[in-house]
């Protein structure tokens, strides 16, 4: 007796046609027969009554069947308690900077047989990504609501300003957004990322000025290499710009109250991966 028959059996017996358990097992019916027949000689029984009209289970196959699901069953723990352990699927961004480092460390203390996946995507595919199942969390900030998702708050991202070395206001320790009138503005588009587009520009408005429009944005990489040579500047997230070096760019805090954007985690609302809850608690050792 094999478990490959037994699980042709059991399809069989529910669906009580050959022809639709051989689609179920994605095999051909004459596969499934044999195995069936291969198992009645074995057993020395018949399981199924086979007419031309319909197929049903001998009272043999009747007390065989839960017995069958009892082995498969069986069969299916033994698999799972040998099997690696699943791990967390996680959506990023490279603005995350520092927090990833901290977050990823604090959860391997705390869980450190699980394999982390990180996924960077931008900003629209990362609460779909989780929505879908393909990720079980991901970082977002300033996330519209996504039906099936709840977004767990973990703390406030500052932004600072990215201008040439050169500038005069690169030597503050810190400046006003409206120091910053006079210089075009490069950010990525609005449909990339619109939290933070609104930001800066809702700012630049509440400051009294209308920033001049720079080149369009590119990669970060491009945007700072640019206005390394050009008398331009972009936001860049505090928790970045700490891996960032560009001797030709300097980044300057805001003075308070800032710019700042809100990062939570986007998990889903019912049946998470039992994995994050632990990332939570990282989340938070990391924010303490």
């Amino acid at each position: 007796m094999e478990l490959r028959q037994l699980t042709y059996f059991v399809t069989v017996a529910e669906e009580l046609h050959f022809g639709r358990a051989a689609d179920r097992l994605h095999i051909v019916q004459s596969a499934v027969s044999q195995q069936i027949q291969r198992l009645e000689r074995d057993l020395g029984a018949e399981l199924f009554d086979r007419s031309p009209r319909r197929v049903r289970l001998t009272a043999a196959g009747e007390r065989l069947l839960p017995q069958a699901r009892t082995v498969l069953a069986a069969a299916e723990r033994a698999r799972a308690a040998v099997a690696p352990p699943a791990g967390l699927r996680i959506g990023t961004s490279t603005g995350l900077g520092g927090h990833l480092d901290r977050v990823l460390a604090a959860f391997a203390e705390r869980a450190p047989d699980v394999p982390v996946e990180l996924a960077s995507l931008p900003v629209a595919d990362r609460p779909a990504r989780v929505a879908g199942g393909e990720l079980d969390a991901a970082f977002v900030r300033a996330a519209d609501p996504v039906p099936g998702l709840r977004v767990v708050p973990l703390w406030q991202d500052p932004l600072v300003a990215a201008l040439p070395a050169s500038h005069p206001l690169a030597a503050r320790a810190e400046l006003d957004l409206a120091e910053l009138a006079g210089l075009p503005l490069t950010l990525t588009s609005r449909r990339d990322n619109p939290a933070l587009v609104d930001l800066v520009i809702g700012a630049c408005h509440a400051a009294g000025f209308e920033p001049p429009p720079g080149p369009a944005g590119g990669s970060l990489q491009d945007t700072l290499a640019t206005i390394g040579t050009r008398p331009l500047w972009t936001v860049v997230y505090a928790s970045h710009a700490g891996l960032l070096h560009s001797p030709r760019v300097a980044f300057v805090p805001f003075r308070a109250p800032g710019l700042a954007l809100p990062t939570g985690l986007a998990v889903r609302a019912a049946g998470p991966s039992p994995h994050v809850d632990t990332l939570l608690v990282a989340c938070g050792d990391h924010r303490n």
